[in-house]
């Protein structure tokens, strides 16, 4: 009798609301008309507003005046069904709300029963943990890519100090650490490929292979073959068990296609499919392979004029320049000149067993020089000198003629004499175009060098009586 008795007295309606008032979680009843009906001391310290004024207010009407946002009540009532949803009440937190349906005697729903959770802590714990998260994985990034910088080769041909070498550096690195494709453009010699090499090997790709195709280098009739395979009795005079393409031995690695521009345009679709799909067919083939390969392309052409004529697709143009990389030539990071001068002396020092160095003449004059064949160019003169000279003290006199004519004619100039101003920038000019001849070899190259047309060009030279050697493409 004594425990009916409890029970009696916990269903009486004071006692029901006191046990409501002393949750912590918020209790909102609505009527089926989304009317406020009743809400406990919880849900009335989350609202901001006094229960007098809440009750008898439409729940669309408070969402509207951000009391909540959004309505668990409205949601319940549009859906039919019980709703739970992640609600910002009255601007101060987030909360768990689930709105629950009260059934009449006849199944139609008479009342609402919102009941709300404060979770803004655990979101912003959780905000927190993603935080963290992302924080170490951008840690964990930066320090596999200093891993990789370490195990990088101590013979790399990007060597410098200019503020163009240190931002190449930077973007370099931001281009590794992104797994899609690369578009390297520069003059010949500027160091391309071993700039894709060195992407390829800062990346998370670095364990696996790095293929390098130079496509001016295979004959036209053969490349298609080359990148993608073909299977047995493909062609006459196909291997009679297949051969694997090169993008296929690329897989899990890096595909360094050199020469872009030279690719015929009949393949450029081809190529386009695997940018886009990763995926390519063999030649013979019936159905298409997967391949997980990135691929970074190279070229000293101006692609965007090739797409103007016609010689290069434009979808392909634009699917390869995703990030594109410019590689400035030599001559405009003149400060570069003496770090890669004295590495490559150390380098071919130890290969060929000497003991050679630059005088401060020599430097001076191959800092003057202008470099057309860039760091190419300059690791070969280097070899050169370093096997040819005489002297372990290398001198003007070392120097190839290209690189002593720049010597000669500063020389020149100061001793000049009492000729005339107009006789002296006659002089000037000769000792100018006939370096330029030397270096360039044609009148084409030689007059693009001078900035001035070709035309021009021929009537100095014919004016000054300047010899000319045989030229096939002049």
């Amino acid at each position: 009798m004594e425990k009916d008795a409890e029970i009696l007295a916990l269903s009486s309606v004071d006692r029901f609301i006191d046990i409501l008032n002393s949750l912590a979680d918020g209790i909102f009843i609505s009527d089926a008309q989304g009317t406020t009906l009743w809400l406990n001391k919880a849900s009335e310290n989350l609202c901001g507003m006094p229960k007098a004024e809440l009750i008898g207010q439409n729940v669309a009407d408070l969402e509207e005046m951000g009391i909540f946002s959004p309505s668990v009540t409205r949601l319940v009532l549009e859906s039919g069904k019980p709703t739970t949803t992640i609600q910002l009440v009255n601007s101060r937190g987030k909360f768990l709300v689930t709105g629950h349906i009260i059934p009449d005697e006849a199944g139609n729903p008479e009342l609402i029963v919102a009941h709300s959770r404060d979770i803004t802590e655990a979101a912003r714990a959780s905000s927190q943990l993603e935080e963290t998260v992302a924080l170490l994985k951008r840690y964990s990034e930066e320090l596999q890519l200093m891993k990789r910088e370490a195990n990088q080769s101590s013979s790399q041909t990007l060597i410098g100090n200019s503020r163009s070498y240190l931002a190449l550096m930077e973007l370099i690195k931001k281009v590794a650490l992104a797994d899609t494709t690369v578009l390297i453009t520069g003059e010949t010699g500027v160091g391309k490929s071993h700039l894709a090499e060195q992407i390829h090997q800062l990346s998370e790709r670095s364990t696996g292979p790095f293929i390098h195709v130079n496509c001016s280098a295979i004959p036209e009739t053969l490349i298609e073959s080359e990148l993608f395979g073909y299977h047995k009795g493909a062609f006459t005079g196909a291997n009679h068990s297949g051969k694997i393409g090169l993008v296929k031995m690329a897989d899990k690695g890096t595909l360094f296609l050199d020469e872009i521009s030279e690719l015929p345009y009949h393949l450029q679709s081809k190529l386009l499919l695997l940018l886009q799909n990763k995926t390519f067919m063999p030649i013979g083939g019936t159905k298409t392979y997967t391949a997980d390969i990135r691929i970074i392309a190279a070229t000293n052409t101006n692609l965007q004029e090739l797409v103007r004529l016609g010689k290069f697709r434009h979808d392909l143009y634009y699917r390869l320049n995703i990030l594109p990389i410019n590689v400035p030539p030599l001559r405009e990071r003149k400060d570069d000149i003496f770090p890669l001068l004295h590495h490559n002396l150390q380098k071919f020092n130890a290969k060929h067993n000497q003991k050679r160095r630059f005088t401060s003449d020599v430097l001076d004059v191959l800092h003057q020089y202008d470099w057309p064949g860039n760091v190419r160019e300059l690791e070969n003169l280097v070899e050169r000198i370093v096997i040819t000279s005489k002297l372990d003290e290398i001198s003007v006199t070392d120097l190839p003629e290209e690189q002593r004519s720049i010597r000669e004619l500063e020389e020149g100039i100061l001793t000049l004499g009492s000729l005339s101003l107009t006789e002296r920038m006659e002089k000037i000019e000769v000792e100018f175009i006939m370096q330029a001849l030397r270096i360039h070899k044609t009148t084409r190259k030689t007059a693009a060098a001078l900035g001035i047309t070709q035309s021009l060009l021929m009537r100095r030279i014919k004016k000054y009586g300047i010899a000319l050697e045989d030229e096939g493409d002049a």
